[in-house]
């Protein structure tokens, strides 16, 4: 089972409502091709950030290693480990840019593929779409609310219960 993110875009100007065909499923998972063609999965993902980022941390990396006299294993070494990050971190900075971009995550499926999640995502979503606005759902777990300003402090005293094998000072054996 794998588990997907949901986001909804912000509504376009004028529009009531989200066209359902812009909601992007991200699955959280390790994406072999941001590990494998880590610049170019960036870029046909449109993550310009993470490029100019991941950019930024190839040629430092490179330069510090360089300038520590690291040989060409060592260096090839942090770079795949560094794509390898990218790949393991794929799904977070997909994330991250639909979040700059102001879109809001709306829920989350695990399902076994995507068509499934989407199934089932909008099955619920066509749901809360009926729902009257005022109608919602019970919490499942509502704590007590506590004022610790009006609570009274504990007075002292004897104890209301039996404490060890000897409850009152000086008691019999």
């Amino acid at each position: 089972m794998a588990v997907y993110t949901v986001h909804e875009p912000p509504p376009k100007a004028g529009a009531t409502a989200v066209d359902p065909d812009r909601i992007a499923f991200v699955r959280d998972r390790f994406a072999w091709g941001a590990f494998l063609l880590t610049p170019l999965w960036l870029m046909a993902k449109r993550l310009w950030l993470a490029l100019l980022g991941y950019l930024m941390l190839v040629a430092a990396a490179g330069g510090l290693l360089h300038l520590a006299g690291a040989g060409a294993p060592a260096r090839a070494a942090v770079m795949v480990l560094i794509s390898f990050l990218v790949g393991l971190e794929a799904a977070t900075l997909q994330r991250w840019t639909l979040a700059r971009r102001k879109w809001k995550q709306v829920g989350v499926v695990i399902a076994d593929d995507l068509e499934e999640a989407e199934r089932r995502f909008f099955a619920g979503w066509i749901e809360r779409r009926k729902a009257p606005p005022e109608a919602e759902p019970a919490p499942l777990y509502s704590a007590p609310v506590i004022n610790p300003l009006r609570s009274e402090p504990p007075r002292p005293g004897p104890p209301s219960h039996p404490v060890g094998l000897f409850p009152e000072p000086g008691g019999g054996r």
